[in-house]
């Protein structure tokens, strides 16, 4: 039981990927709590993680807007109140905005998601942060994906705002460093979620033909398996982890079960991070002589 007496706040627990890390929370001993904007699926997942659940294993769902203030801390006053404790938060809540041309798309749609996407998981994290430098240990996890690390075109708030996470998530582990709490962010992999869903629907027109058509292979293939990355997260939320703070884990490609023997190497070098390439890193002199 990886998890054991911890409490782990998840945001979207609802459904897709948030689902699953819930799940494999109540599996590896944790108490739980979940949120969502939708009332009704929130309460039908509660249900299943509760029929999970071993007997004094506390869950909690609360409908919360992860973008306003005031949402988020009655979510974690609730949470603390409930669970008793809080030893982790995984920032899943995310959208992929508008999908058109930057130029064309609705900037109302667009700015929304920069406030969920963004501006979510740091009101999450301004929330949680003062319970975990008090109790001097804390685990953060905020999701992150292929949006950080490739052009997206058609699909610029998403890029941009999983990039944005990136940095945070970096730039809160050199804040938090000497305070016991780590924070990452996670890639899970192409996921077959709602979000795959929404760009089919959508239609090459909006996201592009080669998009669209790799959108329909992933649907068709099966995708990542959630469970692989709900794996990764648990690992990010358990003591085995300790030390491990600021990177982009894959799930996927990265072999992150063997991190704990290489803390020392992680924490001297720039290995899963993003950072800037210059010509010598390809091996080009391009300096003036």
């Amino acid at each position: 039981m990886k998890l054991k007496d911890k409490a782990i706040l998840i945001t979207g627990g609802s459904q897709g990927f948030g689902k699953a890390v819930a799940h494999a929370c109540v599996a590896e001993g944790a108490d739980v709590c979940i949120c969502a904007r939708g009332a009704e699926e929130l309460e039908k997942t509660r249900a299943e993680l509760v029929a999970k659940a071993s007997p004094g294993q506390r869950v909690l769902a609360k409908t919360a807007d992860v973008s306003r203030p005031a949402e988020v801390d009655s979510l974690v006053d609730e949470a603390l109140r409930t669970l008793k404790r809080l030893d982790g938060l995984v920032n899943n809540a995310g959208v992929y905005g508008p999908k058109g041309l930057i130029e064309e798309v609705d900037w109302a749609e667009w700015t929304r998601a920069l406030e969920i996407n963004v501006y979510g998981p740091i009101l999450m994290c301004r929330a949680v942060l003062p319970i975990f430098r008090k109790q001097r240990h804390g685990k953060i996890v905020n999701l992150s994906g292929g949006g950080a690390t490739n052009p997206m075109p058609r699909l610029s708030a998403y890029a941009a705002t999983k990039a944005a996470i990136v940095r945070f998530t970096d730039t809160l582990a050199e804040e938090t460093k000497d305070a016991g709490i780590d924070v990452n962010a996670i890639a899970p992999g192409a996921l077959n979620t709602r979000l795959l869903d929404e760009v089919i629907a959508a239609g090459p027109e909006k996201v592009g033909n080669a998009f669209y058509e790799k959108q329909l292979k992933q649907k068709k293939e099966g995708g990542a398996p959630l469970e692989k990355g709900a794996q990764l997260a648990v690992f990010l939320l358990s003591d085995e982890s300790h030390g491990i703070t600021g990177r982009l884990i894959s799930a996927i490609w990265d072999p992150w079960a063997s991190l704990p023997k290489r803390v020392i190497d992680l924490q001297r070098s720039d290995i899963y991070t993003l950072r800037r390439i210059v010509p010598k890193d390809r091996g080009l002199d391009w300096d003036e002589k």
